[in-house]
């Protein structure tokens, strides 16, 4: 074989020349100093770079990929220099001219950089708009549901506007970010403007929390959005549960004047309150006059627990308060005569007892002591309980009631005339036996040698029903006698006790 040619005397250009030509990552250095096998690893390791990188996405190449490709150019310009040391270049002939077409093609992988990060930075642009996209599919398909279930995806799509707003504020998403919250606020406050007002105070509330989290450039005048809307929420809600009945409008005023004190809505609070009293007061007159109690009683209360935390309003609501009372214990009277005309006597007794207990005097107490001492009579006599009482009293018949049991006994009678007295117990007296009571002759309180207790009422002619109660803790029964006065005749009715089989009397 010839021997191969000799080695071309050192040329720095050339060497330059080749170093830079690999430098661009194409392997030109090694293709034109003919070392193909090096050109073929050139070729690779661009190519393997460019599957890697290809196409540009949001996330861009590895780091340690271009770290590994950078050191790899180094080293494959480095040898490449030395190889073109003392080894002649196929084309072009001069190394100045090499050296010339290697500064020249160093632009294709600096454009090719250039390119790349355009097109990174496109898919970063796409990739924020996908994001935009997907939290406005989260806001829309919420609004389709109840607030309560959708809360969450409110939420998730909020932290994506805020995320876009704060962390990528030049991207063409956070550009949209702005419009994006005018129709967040519109769905999530959508139930106002259906005025579903009660189901509107939660969302609402929500959306007063938002400002908290998104950079106030971003809102404008969407902080103070909900505000009147939540202030006619609140109101709108609190009057329709006041009107039927419920006892949520405490809670809903209460939020609105602690919220919203000086408000439109809040100033209508009072005037609402007294308006519902107002209806409670007619409705005594109505049809259920203990409903209409209870309804102003009630009020008295929530009325009084809403006055504690209501600033200026605290004077109206606690006037109205105490006028509930007043017409609650008032209207006790109606209610006692409604349950005593409807047989239920246990009822009008407690109701017309806590009402003379709860007024200081009048007509209308002393008629409601008469009902409920007749209501207490009916209670053991029910024939007793079909005419209302009247206040009237006197008589021309005379009836002596005396007392020949060692009870003090409580005499109950109502009729043309009602009332009620105590006998003190007799002190030389004993329960009888019940064999004495049947007895042909039996009469008690007809000892002369006795000073029964006793007291003489003038009745007027009818049936008079009594009822005989024990006192002092004794463990007999009441008793009661029907007795129908006539004229001409004197009455006694006699009070004692009987002892029975066992232990009763």
């Amino acid at each position: 074989m010839p021997p191969g040619p000799p080695p071309a005397p050192p040329d720095a250009l050339r060497a330059v020349a080749a170093g830079l030509l690999n430098l661009t990552g194409l392997g030109l250095g090694y293709a034109l100093l003919r070392r193909w096998a090096a050109a073929a690893a050139c070729w690779a390791a661009t190519a393997v770079l460019l599957f890697v990188a290809l196409p540009a996405d949001a996330d861009g190449v590895p780091a340690s990929a271009l770290a590994v490709y950078a050191l790899f150019l180094v080293l494959a310009a480095v040898h490449g220099a030395f190889a073109g040391l003392r080894t002649r270049l196929t084309w072009p002939g001069r190394a100045p001219l090499a050296l010339l077409l290697g500064v020249l093609l160093l632009a294709v992988p600096v454009g090719g950089a250039l390119w790349y990060d355009d097109a990174r930075e496109e898919a970063v642009q796409q990739a924020l708009l996908d994001r935009l996209r997907h939290a406005d599919e989260l806001v829309t398909a919420a609004g389709r549901q109840p607030f309560t279930a959708s809360r969450a995806d409110y939420r998730t799509a909020l932290g994506v506007y805020r995320d876009l707003a704060v962390h990528h504020p030049g991207s063409r998403a956070a550009g949209k970010v702005p419009d994006r919250m005018r129709t967040y606020y519109a769905t999530v406050g959508a139930a106002y403007g259906r005025h579903a007002y009660c189901e509107a105070i939660e969302p609402l509330t929500y959306l007063r929390t938002v400002p908290r989290t998104m950079p106030a450039g971003q809102l404008g005048p969407l902080s103070r959005w909900p505000d009147g809307r939540l202030a006619d929420s609140l109101y709108a809600c609190g009057s329709t549960a006041l009107a039927g009945g419920g006892a949520d409008w405490v809670t809903h005023f209460g939020d609105l004047l602690d919220t919203f004190p000086g408000s439109a809505p809040a100033a209508k609070v009072v005037p609402a309150v007294e308006s519902a009293v107002g209806k409670a007061e007619k409705a005594v007159d109505g049809g259920s006059p203990c409903a209409a109690v209870e309804r102003l009683r009630g009020l008295d209360t929530e009325i009084g627990r809403l006055a504690g935390s209501a600033g200026q309003s605290a004077d109206g609501l606690t006037k109205a308060a105490a006028r509930a009372g007043r017409s609650g214990d008032a209207g006790g009277y109606a209610c006692g005569v409604d349950q005593y005309r409807d047989g239920d006597f246990d009822s009008a007794q407690k109701t017309m007892e806590q009402f003379v207990a709860d007024t200081g005097g009048g007509a209308r107490r002393d008629r409601a002591k008469k009902i409920a001492i007749a209501a207490e009579v009916a209670q053991t006599i029910p024939a007793a309980g079909k005419k209302l009482p009247t206040t009237a009293s006197g008589g021309s018949i005379s009836v002596t009631v005396k007392n020949d049991s060692p009870d003090e006994v409580t005499v109950l009678y109502t009729g043309p005339v009602t009332g009620s007295f105590t006998l003190k117990a007799c002190g030389r007296c004993t329960s009888y036996s019940l064999v004495s009571t049947l007895v042909r002759g039996f009469k008690p309180c007809d000892d002369s040698g006795r000073n029964y207790p006793q007291r003489t009422l003038s009745l007027p002619a009818g049936t008079t029903y009594f009822v005989h109660k024990p006192h002092g803790g004794s463990t007999a029964t009441p008793a009661s006698d029907t007795a129908k006065l006539r004229p001409g005749y004197i009455y006694t009715e006699c009070a004692y006790t009987t002892q029975t089989f066992g232990s009763g009397t």
